[in-house]
């Protein structure tokens, strides 16, 4: 019988764990997308603080109740430096300059320099955690940037920005990359679940110097602005930081980054399916981009085929060439 070298398919269990880390991840660049348009809404009537800080204590209480459900426990002693750093950073700091810097700049300027934070994200996780820089990754992150700034300057408004927003902005992307990078070793020693809950925890005990304004402002707030405060706690916090925990125990710091450059193109769609605001071809082109480098930066390469046990060099015999 004819011997011929033949690919290793893997059983679609085997794929299974790396299926559902790309399904947690596109559950949670949708929902960070989302989170833009209801920034936008519960922005007009609560202060960055403010706004924060009940959009932690959301989260805080619905992954609370999901985690006492679970039974999951404290997080190990060797976990806690990690989901420290992560809720201060990230949870914490990242979310109070992050809806202070959108109050200075317009939206592009906010897009297009928070998006550093994939960026610092790969360089630290390379220096801090040892991750590879695969040219691939390299290559999609390079696209993906490309898009966000064609996002980013299509979106800009004459006028709207200011070098203390854009600072804000900055400061926003490296507490942003600075807690992922953090966040990383955690999940070697907890599970998803207790690291988001912790460091949302975290997060929100620190914004409790803002607890005064949220409860003036919330006095005054319509309705529609407080329910976009608590769908950003319950969804794009509690939900998406869980997945996007999920999904990076289980890849590194530097993919998981690549990753988020499909909000941007996300959000030029929501925008125009909820707001009514169409894009530009300059902002479609850029959204395309960002897509585009996300799934060269996610792509692999082929496996390489599997020789049969006969060796690859096997040829076939005679008396066996008819019944091949």
């Amino acid at each position: 019988m004819m011997s011929t070298a033949r690919t290793s398919p893997a059983a679609p269990w085997h794929r299974r764990p790396e299926l559902l880390a790309a399904g947690a991840a596109t559950v949670t660049v949708v929902l960070w997308a989302s989170a833009f348009v209801s920034i936008r809404s519960a922005g007009d009537a609560y202060s960055p603080g403010a706004l924060a800080l009940g959009r932690l204590l959301s989260g805080a209480l619905t992954l609370g109740m999901i985690w006492l459900l679970r039974r999951e426990g404290l997080p190990p002693r060797s976990a806690w430096r990690g989901i420290a750093t992560s809720g201060v950073l990230w949870f914490g700091f990242y979310m109070v300059v992050l809806n202070w810097g959108e109050q200075q700049v317009d939206a592009g300027t906010a897009a297009l320099v928070v998006n550093v934070g994939p960026i610092l994200i790969a360089l630290l996780g390379a220096r801090l955690l040892g991750d590879a820089l695969p040219p691939r990754l390299l290559a999609g992150m390079a696209v993906s940037f490309a898009g966000a700034v064609t996002v980013g300057l299509s979106m800009s408004g004459e006028g709207g920005s200011s070098l203390f927003g854009v600072v804000l902005c900055l400061l926003a992307a490296v507490a942003y990359a600075g807690g992922v990078v953090a966040q990383k070793p955690a999940l070697a020693h907890a599970s998803a679940l207790q690291v988001t809950t912790f460091g949302c925890l975290v997060g929100a005990v620190l914004c409790l110097p803002f607890a005064g304004q949220l409860v003036r402002e919330a006095a005054g707030a319509p309705v529609s602005a407080t329910l976009n405060m608590v769908y950003l706690g319950v969804f794009p916090t509690a939900l998406a930081f869980t997945t996007w925990a999920y999904a990076l125990a289980r890849t590194t710091a530097g993919r998981m980054g690549a990753t988020t450059y499909a909000v941007p193109a996300l959000v030029v769609l929501m925008s125009w399916l909820a707001l009514g605001e169409v894009p530009g071809l300059l902002t479609l082109a850029g959204g395309a981009l960002c897509l585009a480098g996300v799934a060269v930066s996610r792509s692999r390469r082929r496996p390489a085929p599997v020789p049969d046990r006969a060796g690859p060099t096997a040829e076939p015999r005679h008396e066996d060439a008819g019944r091949a």
